[in-house]
């Protein structure tokens, strides 16, 4: 059963919402003036990333340059370590820290920033670009990103290793980490889980894109990970499903700790949300490449039709 809200009406629900289309429509143009890319998950995360730098977390203004610099090589002597992080302002004990860790979702993610004010549109134009720190693939000196995830699955381990650090330290901050539900496929994660439980990391808040599929197709017929919510609370976790494109929903959860427990928001989206021409692509989504360009056509009608097309 999923957890609804009800019809919101609040300015900032209403802003939450303006700003998933945005970044839906922002990487739907990427998408068409690059012959590809990754565009469902902009559909399914958009309400999730919205809503937690609109409403849920306690960040201060981004520190970093609007237009992110050029990868400066391999941190050594003379040349220092460059971090994403800027983007999510300066650490503070009563801030809280986040970290993405399906780092394919990296266009998603700069988007994100661009919509909420804190990375200049000019910044995507270097995207997969040599010598760019706007990579495809996110890294730790990649906007937004303060971190290597690994092949996948490692960014919740680290973070549960900060979060631990901050409970030591009695920081009141939180520490937020975005998964995928493919990510619970793999065995670090829920070691990582029962280490939160274990430590009673509550200031750990855990949103996953339950979107149900990924590069092979279909989560169920790949490896299934359901009952999830049953699976995460028998670790020792708190686990709350809600409507993943429920502004309200998504945040509600945030409101209600529990001493002692980990939280982990199980957000059930849907991988074609906002552009259902994403329809004739099922069970496939991971990376939109166009087939023909018929195809590609076929999506820049539905943009300059349904998405206020034109460009910006």
């Amino acid at each position: 059963m999923l957890a609804s809200s009800g019809p919101p009406e609040l300015t900032w629900v209403k802003e939450v919402r303006r700003t998933a289309d945005a970044i839906r429509r922002r990487v739907m143009e990427h998408v068409l003036a690059n012959d590809g890319g990754y565009l469902s998950q902009a559909c399914s995360a958009g309400e999730i990333l919205s809503t937690l730098y609109l409403r849920t977390m306690r960040m201060g203004p981004s520190v970093a340059p609007p237009v992110p610099p050029p990868f400066s090589g391999v941190p050594g002597r003379g040349v220092p370590a460059l971090s994403g992080g800027g983007y999510h302002g300066l650490p503070g004990a009563e801030l809280d820290r986040f970290f993405l860790s399906p780092a394919h979702y990296a266009l998603v993610l700069y988007t994100a920033l661009i919509e909420v004010g804190r990375m200049a549109p000019e910044g995507l134009e270097q995207f997969n670009k040599d010598g760019s720190t706007v990579e495809m693939i996110g890294a730790e000196h990649s906007p937004g990103f303060e971190m290597m995830g690994g092949a996948l699955a490692q960014t919740l381990s680290q973070a549960a290793g900060i979060a631990l650090a901050r409970k030591r330290r009695g920081d009141g901050g939180r520490v937020f980490v975005f998964l995928s539900d493919g990510e619970f496929q793999e065995g670090q994660t829920w070691e990582a889980l029962q280490a939160m439980a274990f430590y009673g990391l509550d200031r750990m808040i855990v949103y996953v894109d339950v979107n149900g599929h990924q590069c092979d197709g279909r989560m169920d017929e790949v490896m299934r990970i359901e009952p999830i919510q049953t699976r995460i609370e028998s670790f020792g976790c708190r686990a709350v499903m809600v409507d993943g494109h429920d502004p309200v929903a998504l945040d509600a959860p945030t409101r209600d700790p529990v001493a002692g427990r980990p939280l982990v928001v199980l957000c059930r989206t849907d991988p074609c949300h906002g552009i259902p021409l994403l329809e004739s692509r099922r069970p496939r989504f991971h990376y939109l490449r166009f087939a023909s360009v018929a195809e590609r056509e076929s999506f820049r009608r539905f943009y300059d039709a349904s998405m206020g097309g034109g460009g910006r």
